[in-house]
C-alpha cells in the first residue's frame, strides 16, 4: 500500500517514513501543502496523511481542492493537540479521520489500517490464490504445508500479484505502486524482487508460478 505523507517538521516526518515502510507501506514525504497538491494530481495513492499547518498551502486547503477534483483518496488530517476547530473543519472538508499530535505510533497504524479499510470494507485481509494465502495483516505467505513472512517490498510485489491473478501487471505499474513517484530506483529492481519471490514460493510448495509477458509485465498463474 503506497501513502503519500505531508509533515513540513523534518524530523518527524523522518520518523514516521520510517515506522511507515517497518510496516510494509512505500511512503513518498513532502514538506509543503503545494507539493502534496501536485502529487496527489500527478500520481495514485493509497491513502494520504495531510498535517494542516504547512507552508505554501495548509493542509484543509489540499483536502478542498482534490475532493472538489472528486479524488476519493482515504485522507487523515494531523492536527495540534488543542486546535478543536481544525479537526472538525477538516472531517466538514472531507477527511476520513484526524490525529492529534503527539501521537502513539501504534496510534497512526491503526488510524492508516481504518481509514483504508472503510474503502475497500469487502475486501478480505486474506488474498487467496492457488493453495496460497497471503494474510495483509501479518505479511505471511502460507500454503498447506508451509509460512514464511515476507519483508517489505516482497510482500507488496506479491500483494498487487495476488490482488489481480491472471492479470498481467506491468513492470511501470510496479515501480509506481511500491518504489514511488520520485524514486531513483532502476526499473531492474521489479526483476530482482519477482526473482526473490519465486523462490519462496518454491520454498513453500505453492502451486502458483509467476510468470513473465514478454514486454508487458508479470502476472500469476496456478499450475495444474
Amino acid at each position: 500500500m503506497r501513502l503519500l505523507l505531508a509533515e513540513d517538521e523534518r524530523d518527524l516526518s523522518d520518523a514516521l517514513v520510517a515506522i511507515l515502510k517497518h510496516n510494509n507501506y512505500s511512503v513518498d514525504a513532502v514538506y509543503n501543502g503545494e507539493d502534496a497538491l501536485n502529487y496527489l494530481e500527478a500520481d495514485n495513492y493509497d491513502g494520504a496523511i495531510l498535517d494542516i499547518m504547512m507552508p505554501k498551502m495548509d493542509g484543509i486547503t489540499v483536502l478542498k481542492n482534490i475532493r472538489a477534483q472528486g479524488n476519493d483518496i482515504p485522507v487523515l488530517i494531523l492536527t495540534a493537540k488543542s486546535e478543536v476547530d481544525d479537526r472538525v473543519l477538516g472531517l466538514d472538508s472531507g477527511a476520513d479521520d484526524y490525529l492529534s499530535k503527539p501521537f502513539a505510533a501504534k496510534e497512526l497504524l491503526a488510524r492508516i489500517r481504518s481509514v483504508t479499510r472503510r474503502r475497500t470494507e469487502a475486501v478480505s485481509s486474506t488474498l487467496k490464490v492457488g493453495n496460497l494465502s497471503l494474510d495483509c495483516t501479518t505479511f505471511e505467505l502460507k500454503s498447506p504445508t508451509d509460512v514464511c513472512r515476507l519483508p517489505n517490498k516482497e510482500f507488496q510485489v506479491m500483494e498487487l500479484l495476488a490482488a489481480n491473478p491472471s492479470q498481467v501487471i506491468s513492470t511501470d505499474r510496479f515501480m509506481e505502486k511500491i518504489w514511488g513517484y520520485d524514486s531513483d530506483a532502476d526499473v531492474g529492481v521489479v526483476w530482482v524482487y519477482i526473482s526473490y519471490l519465486r523462490k519462496r514460493l518454491t520454498a513453500v510448495g505453492a502451486n502458483v508460478k509467476i510468470k513473465a509477458a514478454r514486454g508487458q509485465g508479470y502476472y500469476l498463474e496456478i499450475q495444474s
